[in-house]
């Protein structure tokens, strides 16, 4: 499988992230409201994790001339960890509107904070790029736990992008996939005792699904 550079992190500051981020992190913002903005900002976050995508050049025909234009040279599979990922999944499929989609459903066991399998299923992966979606990446257990899932398909190369994550789930997924590139709009101070990320924004699926 290709690889990107040891440890690669790459913190997206557009203002209308961080503007709309804020929004979020407020704890008297409704349901209703966490989900527009989770959309609105994950099509600003598909741009950037796209942005490096591989291009070929192909014959087409304008309404006036013919020309050799630009066009990706593989649509990316999108797979979204449940619950929360498919709030992120919405947005980056307006902007991908013919990606293929996956999900591995996850929960995080209070006891011991490993992540438990329920759900997996996938179109075919090998050879192919992979946007890996969840809103938080706190202990990394869970998006390790993906990983070593979307890894076992043979995939050509894996995208992780978060909303949020903590410096202990960088250094977790870093230890386990230092492979792996991560995308995310802010790192925040750390997690709490039952690892939550501090500040935060509180649980990402229950913000999503009113479930508080």
């Amino acid at each position: 499988m290709g690889t990107a550079p040891q440890a690669e992190l790459h913190v997206i500051d557009h203002p209308l992230v961080q503007h709309k981020l804020t929004q979020m992190r407020r704890k008297d913002t409704s349901s209703s409201a966490f989900r527009q903005l989770l959309t609105e900002t994950s099509l600003l976050l598909a741009y950037e994790v796209t942005r490096e995508l591989a291009l070929d050049q192909v014959r087409i025909e304008t309404p006036l001339v013919p020309m050799e234009a630009p066009q990706l040279v593989d649509v990316p599979v999108v797979v979204s960890i449940l619950r929360a990922g498919n709030g992120l999944l919405e947005g980056v499929l307006q902007v991908l509107p013919d990606a293929r989609v996956g999900h591995v459903g996850l929960y995080r066991d209070h006891d011991t904070l490993e992540a438990v399998e329920y759900y997996c299923k996938f179109p075919p992966l090998a050879g192919r790029t992979i946007i890996l979606v969840d809103p938080m990446l706190a202990t990394g257990n869970s998006a390790t736990a993906a990983l070593d899932r979307v890894k076992a398909e043979s995939p050509a190369a894996i995208r992780f992008l978060c909303l949020l994550a903590a410096p202990e789930g960088i250094a977790a997924v870093h230890a386990a996939h230092p492979d792996i590139a991560i995308w995310t709009a802010a790192v925040d101070e750390r997690l709490n005792e039952v690892g939550y990320i501090l500040p935060g924004l509180g649980d990402a699926g229950d913000r999503i699904y009113g479930t508080t």
